[in-house]
């Protein structure tokens, strides 16, 4: 982020925070490694199969420089920004930008239903394109699929057939494949992935299958 974004920043340079807590990354390109999550209060968004509600509200307000000092006291290397959905505060540029000074490798999650385009290029930005099946695909910020950065991944939540064929549809739309890296998940207890993975090694379409390891691990237990 630059200078001229930082400082269009408000000055009261807080963020509403749900929860921080340290376990292993389930998703994306970093999945199985020691991760400290900043989970940011709030979303506007209502996917029908959203795991996460219990950050939709509530929260309590964090400075910033205490975020990024209690990060650093876990040790690890990466750090991941979620929700909720973490763009709905606009404060959230700034801690990104923090964690990346302070040496971090950091990723964001992001519904993709918001502007993507002034967070730091330092960050890894997991953008998820909401499928029909959420519920929520009218929310879709579609410019964000035309500023795309080699470090970002792309996530695709899949419900049924229906989804899949959307989604490979959106891919050659807009040569994702050839941008970033997109994966492909199944929506748990609604698609065996087993039938995923049948449909991606028939399509021969050049995605990568994910399954949430937090999950299989875990399953929905908050702080895991």
């Amino acid at each position: 982020m630059n200078a001229v974004a930082r400082d269009a920043i408000a000055s009261d340079q807080r963020l509403k925070i749900t929860e921080v807590f340290y376990s292993l990354q389930g998703e994306a390109d970093t999945v199985g490694w020691p991760t400290v999550f900043v989970r940011l209060t709030g979303c506007p968004l209502r996917c029908r199969w959203c795991d996460t509600a219990y950050a939709f509200g509530g929260g309590a307000w964090r400075e910033i420089d205490a975020l990024v000092a209690q990060v650093q006291t876990f040790g690890v290397r990466h750090v991941c920004v979620t929700g909720g959905e973490p763009l709905a505060q606009p404060n959230v540029l700034v801690l990104l930008s923090r964690l990346c000074d302070a040496g971090l490798h950091v990723s964001l999650e992001t519904s993709g239903a918001l502007d993507c385009r002034l967070v730091d290029s330092r960050v890894q930005r997991v953008i998820d394109v909401k499928t029909p099946g959420s519920g929520e695909v009218g929310r879709n910020e579609w410019a964000n699929l035309q500023n795309l950065r080699p470090n970002d991944c792309i996530k695709f939540v899949i419900a049924d057939r229906a989804d899949f064929d959307w989604s490979c549809q959106v891919v050659e739309r807009y040569a994702l494949n050839l941008q970033a890296q997109v994966l492909f998940s199944p929506v748990a207890d609604e698609l065996a992935p087993r039938d995923l993975a049948d449909w991606i090694l028939q399509s021969r379409l050049p995605v990568r299958l994910q399954l949430q390891l937090h999950k299989i691990l875990w399953g929905n237990e908050a702080g895991r």
